[in-house]
Parts: structure tokens; C-alpha cells; sequence
């Protein structure tokens, strides 16, 4: 084992001499290297070794290159990369091939690696290492969706990209995220095709060297991806998912009309193409206001509400919302009406009129008793409007919708005039309610009593009863940061609460947490740990999705 060690030490010997001579490291740091590298192979070579072992060199390796790079933009030295850099970006890649040799299940290894091949520009080790983790991990559709957009995004190869997404529908191949991500490249691909076209014709280059085959910038093979998969995959939601990412490139129009006469044909007896056809119209482009009257205006609003309406009626007459979708076909009817009086209660909002939007609102109120929305719009009028009694309203409010149903009542009242309907939301047996009225008294505790009172408020909160919600936690972070010196001990006290409450299911949360401790206030040195607990809170697909942001957060894509 020493004349091992040995050996490798004699091989550092060329770097660090050139390390030495060009001044990027003095004779002590040289020595102080020689010493910690010595240890950490004497790790690695032992009869039983720990995967930790391997992190902490490879983790050694990297703050290396990091301190040099450092150094090299100092004192503006940027020669002798091949024997400086390049020695030590290949140790690194051999030390990850032999921990993923050994501990192969372990994808956040692999992904350590694809990492590290991302941030220092190993285009061709990276295909390699993407190929070798696929061989062992075939069964994960993320692992090969991740694949496939590094092709294409990090060695520009729609090709190869194609190719790896074929290969994983033989692994899945009724897999949806498969196909819209297969979807979304061929689309991808059409449209950098498309703009190469341009720029040359722009430079007035002859293209008859080029090949720009018209049915692929039209989106042809996009089109031959979205037969294939409704042909296995049989379901509106999943249709409309890609016609919705067809509607990202404004080269798809023919496609889109294409996959909107499939829906319509296909699942006439399915809720959701009716309710999405009916959005649709509802939420279409308007017309644009340089060329076009106020009336001419709200005439185009009206067309669209009334086509909205027709839309959903249309589906009742062909019996298709049944009471686990909308309740009952009085529902619908009386929603697209309450539409109507909203849209009619934010332009009266947007104009000025209070004394209008307040009428509108009680009115509202009376009419559509049961709609949460109704409520929360016309609570949050009245409040900004300074008239009415908000806290009567609001206790009205919570005797007309019905607990069972996910309200959400934002009564944004004056807790310092109106105490009584403070206390009844905030104790309401309702939990959405109570999470709602929470969040608002949180604000207004700090828009009239300042961070103190804030803060306060969020202690006393947390001795109390749930629920809490996620953004009583992150509107504190908010209030934090807003202060002129934030304290990092605040910070993580707030989002080690928060994570006490959605640790197990919000990857979003850890995040957040990491990139606080990344940030200027923060310390860099505990990102590894918050990682490792994620790993260990996290449970179901919360993981999967946490080691692909991860992944985007070291490489700097996130």
C-alpha cells in the first residue's frame, strides 16, 4: 500500500513544481498539500474503505482547482493549464470511477460527478459518465430525460439527444415525461434549425451547402413524437400538456390545431377538454389597446365570457361534468356567471370607481354566498376601499362556505380595528382559513409594528395550535432580508422551523435553505450538511426532484 501512495505522490510532483514556479502557490501551501493528499490516499487504500473517504478527496481536489482559479485571476496568470489543471481534473474523474464502481446504486455519486463534468467543461467525459450511470440505472425516467438535455444542451447534439430518448421508451415506454420531454426537444431542435436558417439568409450566405429540410422546421418529427405517444398514452390531460408546450414556439401553429381537433375529437366525453377548451377561450389574447377603443375593449371581453359560458354549457348538455367534477350542473352555470361579476368588480377596482367596486361587492356576496372567490375578492375590495364593516363580512363569510371544501379566504381586514374577526379566522375550524388569517396578521403585524412586533408574532405562533403554512415561514425570511442587517442566525432559525413542518415533502424548502447559506450572509461549508439531511428527510418523488435541482444548482443552471 505505501509504495502505492507513493507512487501517486511522485506523480503530483510535476504540478506542484509548476505551481510553485509560476507563483500560484508558495513552497508551505506546496508542503501543506503534499501532507493532506498523503493522508487522504492512505484512506483510500485500506481493506475496508468508507464512500465518505472518496468524497472528502474528491471535495479536496475541487477546492484546489477553486483556489487556483482564484489565484490565476489575482494575478492574471493564465498559461499552463495542461499541466497545472488538466493533471488534477483527471485524478478527480479516476477517484469518481472508482467510488461509482463500488457503490453503484448510489445515483447522488453519479450526479456528483455529472456536476462536476458540467462546471469544468468535461464535455467528453460527461457523455461517458452519463452512459455508464444509464447502464446500471435504466429504470429512472429522470436519469434519462437529464441525458438527453445535456446532449442537447451541453454538447449541442439534437442526434444523440434523439437517439438516448428512443432508448429510454424501450425502458418506459408509457412514460409521459418521456414523451414531453422528447416532445419539447424535437421542438427545440426545429427551432435552432429555424434560427440558423435565418441568420444565414440574414448574412446573405448561400444555403446550398446547408440542408434545412422544411418538414423539420416546420416540426414534422414533433409531430411523429405526439402520434406515437397518444397512441399509447390515451388521456386528455396528457394531450393538453403538450399542446401546451407546443404553444411555447410560435412555429407550431399548424401543430397546435392539429393536436386541438384530436382533443376535441377524441375525448368529447372527457370534463377536462371541455374545461380546458372553456379556459381557454376565457383567458385568449384581447385585443391590444394602441388600436382599439375602451368599448371595442370590453366588447372583445364579453364575447369571450359569453363563448366561455356556451363552452361549459355545452358539456353539460352532453352530461359530461358529473358531480365528483364540478358538483352539479347548477355549479357550472352559476360559475361562469360569478366570472362575469368578478372580471366586472376588477375593472370597476381598476378605474377608480370605489363606490361602484364596494356596491358590486355586497352584491356579489349575496348572490354567490358559496363561492370562496366571491368572498376573498370582495373581503380584500372593501379592505382597500376603507368602507364597510370587513370583520362582519368576514364572520359571515365562514358561516356560508362549507368547511369540507380547500378555502381560500384571503381577509386581508384591519386586525387593529376589526380584533374580533381576527380571532374568530385565526381560530377558525377551517384549516385553510386559520393558515390564511395567520399569513395576513403576520404582515400586518409588521406593516404597523415594524420587524419587532413581526417577530414576536411569529414566536407566539408557533407555540400555538397548527396548521402553519409554508408562507407564514417564507414571508418571515422575506421581513428578514428586508432589514437593513439581516441575521443569518434569524434566517436559519426560520427555515429550520419551516422544516420541521414540510421537511419530508418540500425539495423547494431545502433549496432555499442551501442557497441562503450560499449567499453573502450565509456559510458555504454548511451546504453539505443541509444536503445530507435532505437526502435523509425527503421522502417519494421529492428526492428525485431534489437531486436534479441540486445537480442545476452546483452547475450554476438553477
Amino acid at each position: 500500500m505505501a509504495e502505492i501512495v507513493q507512487q501517486r505522490i511522485e506523480d503530483r510532483i510535476p504540478e506542484l513544481e509548476q505551481l510553485e514556479r509560476v507563483g500560484l502557490f508558495t513552497k508551505k501551501e506546496v508542503k501543506s498539500v503534499v501532507k493532506r493528499v498523503t493522508a487522504l490516499e492512505y484512506k483510500l487504500h485500506r481493506l475496508i474503505v468508507n464512500k465518505e473517504d472518496f468524497i472528502a478527496y474528491i471535495q479536496y481536489e475541487i477546492n484546489v482547482l477553486e483556489l487556483i482559479k482564484k489565484r490565476r485571476a489575482h494575478i492574471h496568470y493564465k498559461f499552463k493549464r495542461e499541466e497545472i489543471e488538466f493533471p488534477i481534473i483527471h485524478r478527480i474523474h479516476g477517484i469518481f470511477r472508482r467510488a461509482t464502481k463500488k457503490w453503484k446504486d448510489d445515483v447522488q455519486l453519479w450526479l456528483s460527478h455529472v456536476a462536476f463534468c458540467k462546471k469544468w467543461a468535461t464535455k467528453g467525459q460527461l457523455s461517458r459518465v452519463f452512459s455508464a450511470m444509464l447502464a446500471i440505472h435504466p429504470g429512472k425516467p429522470a436519469l434519462w430525460i437529464m441525458a438527453a438535455k445535456s446532449e442537447l444542451e451541453d454538447q449541442d447534439s439534437s442526434e444523440s439527444a434523439r437517439h438516448l430518448f428512443l432508448r429510454a421508451l424501450r425502458f418506459h415506454p408509457n412514460n409521459k415525461k418521456v414523451y414531453q420531454e422528447y416532445f419539447r426537444m424535437e421542438l427545440l431542435h426545429a427551432e435552432k434549425l429555424r434560427k440558423q436558417k435565418a441568420e444565414l439568409e440574414k448574412a446573405e450566405i448561400d444555403l446550398g451547402e446547408y440542408e434545412f429540410s422544411p418538414a423539420i422546421l416546420s416540426g414534422r418529427l414533433a409531430d411523429v413524437v405526439y402520434k406515437d405517444a397518444t397512441g399509447k398514452i390515451k388521456e386528455a390531460e396528457f394531450v393538453i400538456s403538450l399542446l401546451n408546450i407546443a404553444a411555447i414556439f410560435d412555429f407550431t401553429k399548424e401543430l397546435q390545431d392539429s393536436i386541438l381537433q384530436d382533443l376535441q375529437t377524441n375525448y368529447a366525453a372527457d370534463s377536462l377538454m371541455w374545461d380546458f377548451m372553456a379556459r381557454r377561450e376565457l383567458e385568449a389574447p384581447g385585443l391590444g389597446e394602441e388600436h382599439h377603443s375602451a368599448k371595442a375593449r370590453a366588447l372583445d371581453i364579453n364575447r369571450r365570457e359569453e363563448r366561455c359560458c356556451q363552452l361549459y354549457e355545452e358539456g353539460l348538455r352532453n352530461d359530461i361534468f358529473n358531480l365528483t367534477t364540478m358538483n352539479c350542473r347548477v355549479t357550472i352555470k352559476w360559475i361562469t356567471k360569478e366570472v362575469k361579476k368578478n372580471y366586472k368588480l376588477q375593472i370597476l377596482l381598476s378605474s377608480g370607481d370605489a363606490e361602484g367596486a364596494a356596491s358590486v361587492a355586497m352584491a356579489a356576496t349575496e348572490r354567490y354566498h358559496k363561492s370562496v372567490t366571491t368572498w376573498s375578492l370582495s373581503l380584500q375590495t372593501l379592505v382597500q376601499l376603507g368602507s364597510g364593516d370587513p370583520a362582519r363580512l368576514f364572520q359571515e363569510a365562514l358561516t356560508h362556505v362549507n368547511p369540507k371544501v380547500n378555502t381560500h379566504v384571503h381577509a386581508q381586514v384591519d386586525c387593529k380595528r376589526s380584533a374580533c374577526s381576527s380571532t374568530i379566522g385565526l381560530q377558525s375550524a377551517v384549516p385553510t382559513v386559520a393558515m390564511e388569517m395567520k399569513d395576513s396578521y403576520l404582515n400586518w403585524s409588521y406593516t404597523t409594528g415594524g420587524y419587532k412586533k413581526a417577530r414576536k408574532t411569529f414566536k407566539r405562533y408557533l407555540q400555538e395550535n397548527r396548521p402553519l403554512s409554508k408562507s407564514f415561514f417564507t414571508r418571515m425570511v422575506e421581513i428578514e432580508k428586508e432589514q437593513e442587517a439581516p441575521k443569518m442566525n434569524h434566517l436559519r432559525e426560520y427555515y429550520e422551523r419551516a422544516l420541521q413542518e414540510f421537511g419530508t415533502s418540500d425539495d423547494d424548502l431545502w433549496l432555499q435553505y442551501i442557497q441562503e447559506e450560499l449567499s453573502t450572509l450565509g456559510q458555504p461549508e454548511n451546504c453539505g450538511k443541509i444536503h445530507w439531511r435532505a437526502m435523509k428527510f425527503l421522502e417519494g418523488e421529492s428526492v428525485e426532484r431534489f437531486v436534479s435541482k441540486y445537480t442545476l444548482l452546483q452547475t450554476g443552471h438553477a
